[in-house]
């Protein structure tokens, strides 16, 4: 058991052992870098994860000793989550011979004019070149979703990307990297208790071990990614006494691919869950495509995402129309509950206080199912919901609807399917007629609020049309009937 964290920055192992009253278990490690007289480059500009100011980029070893590096918010990540990785900075970039190609690009383009944003960009770019050679420009602007710029433009930003980022031929094992990683598997892997006057922080490595200690502890936060816990410490200045992180326990981050369903952890990261359901769940991976940035992607879980039963939590609206499984799991055993039913009101769940998500399994659709999902915001990108639906129909070759989800974000106290709707639709060609009988229906199940995103009208009326939308898209998968 260890009480102190360890990991690698500016090339060597640095260890923290939280005697200093300035370092906690919840200082971030955009505080923790300000702290530091040469790691100033990393800027605060919101404190929760929109603006990309704070970007730096962890290293990780992966299964065969190879780092992996992530752009992350550093200013939601607790500063014990990074034992065990290396820690890259806008600082660390830069040789003695010349510029990283990266910062090179953005000068030679004229990608930088305040300069605020400029360090929290360059890692962003620095991540997409470290992973893609040639990336396309969808790659290119996801990468940059995260990172706002108001001075500058994204245009030159764009042409740094596509101009730094070819490197085809190059050893991405260079001799630094190795020496890198050889520091990294130095680190050891213990579980670790951290304790101060106001914090007790566990971090445990198995799942057995963390089980117990929810059991011991039931009030303890669960943490797996932070993004949503870590603003309860950046903007609400909460003293958080008990947390239990789960990030580090491998039992959390596997995904198993069956015949006839995907097992995906509660702790895999939802960059990493988007990759695994594109295949055989393409609604999920519309989802994912328009969910936060890529940093925060790096950061949150699936299970985090469903544990915090957001009423606008898109994972919510995209899984239940998959009959979404999620399975809890407590020291005296484990029970599976339908993710419909796994919410029951505004933040409540049936989870109860000594248990954990540890997996989500998600059916695979039958062949005449059809899913969709939908969001409506006041951006494309790196926003909130104002509305979100998932649909799901299944017809049989007649054209009459077997079976029908409406599930919407957005619309009530938590995710909730419209239920009178459903049943109408039960039976029913699946026509426009149909559709438009069944709009109005949609009123009976949700009194939702007006708030700065949307008016309670608007919302009513974006969820009926969402419902018309659906039919239009998949009326030729489904050879339904045109009006």
């Amino acid at each position: 058991m260890r009480s102190s964290i360890s990991f690698v920055l500016d090339g060597k192992v640095v260890t923290e052992d939280f005697s200093k009253p300035s370092v906690t278990p919840t200082t971030t490690v955009l505080n923790y870098l300000r702290s530091l007289p040469t790691h100033k480059g990393a800027k605060e500009g919101c404190a929760e994860g929109d603006c990309g100011a704070c970007t730096v980029v962890l290293g990780e070893l992966d299964a065969g000793n190879t780092i992996r590096y992530k752009a992350v918010d550093s200013c939601l990540v607790f500063l014990p989550m990074i034992h065990g990785k290396q820690l890259i900075t806008v600082e660390n970039l830069k040789t003695e011979a010349a510029l990283h190609p990266v910062q090179q690009a953005m000068v030679d383009t004229g990608g930088s004019q305040c300069g605020y944003c400029t360090p929290g960009i360059v890692m962003s770019l620095f991540a997409l070149y470290k992973n893609h050679d040639h990336p396309d420009r969808n790659v290119i602007d996801d990468a940059l979703t995260g990172n706002l710029c108001r001075c500058t433009g994204y245009k030159p930003i764009v042409e740094a990307a596509a101009r730094s980022c070819i490197h085809q031929g190059i050893d991405s094992s260079s001799n630094d990297e190795i020496r890198i990683a050889g520091l990294l598997q130095s680190i050891p892997r213990h579980s670790a208790l951290i304790q101060t006057s106001n914090h007790t922080y566990f971090q445990p490595r198995t799942l057995l071990e963390a089980l117990t200690l929810k059991h011991q502890h039931p009030k303890a936060i669960i943490i797996g990614g932070s993004t949503d816990v870590a603003l309860r410490v950046t903007k609400n200045h909460e003293q958080l006494r008990q947390l239990l992180d789960v990030s580090l326990v491998d039992e959390l981050h596997t995904i198993r691919n069956h015949s006839e369903s995907l097992s995906i952890g509660s702790g895999v990261v939802l960059n990493e869950v988007w990759s695994a359901v594109e295949a055989d769940f393409p609604a999920l991976a519309d989802m994912f495509a328009v969910f936060g940035s890529l940093q925060i992607r790096n950061l949150a879980t699936l299970g985090g995402n469903i544990g915090s039963a957001s009423p606008i939590g898109d994972t919510l609206s995209a899984l239940i129309p998959y009959n979404a499984r999620v399975v809890l799991e407590r020291v005296s055993g484990r029970r599976e509950v339908e993710l419909d039913q796994f919410v029951t009101g505004y933040r409540k769940t049936v989870r109860k206080p000594d248990e954990l998500i540890v997996e989500i399994i998600l059916p695979k659709p039958k062949q005449r199912s059809v899913v969709k999902w939908y969001k409506v915001s006041k951006r494309k990108d790196l926003d909130i919901s104002t509305v979100s639906a998932g649909f799901r129909i299944d017809i049989n070759d007649t054209n009459q609807i077997q079976n029908a989800m409406l599930v919407y974000g957005g619309m009530a106290e938590r995710v909730k399917r419209s239920s009178s709707a459903e049943a109408f639709l039960q039976g029913k060609p699946w026509t426009r007629e149909t559709i438009e009988a069944t709009m109005p229906l949609i009123d009976n199940d949700f009194n939702p609020i007006s708030d700065a995103r949307g008016s309670k009208e608007f919302r009513r009326i974006v969820a009926r049309n969402l419902l018309l939308k659906f039919w239009d898209d998949t009326r030729k998968e489904t050879n339904g009937a045109a009006a």
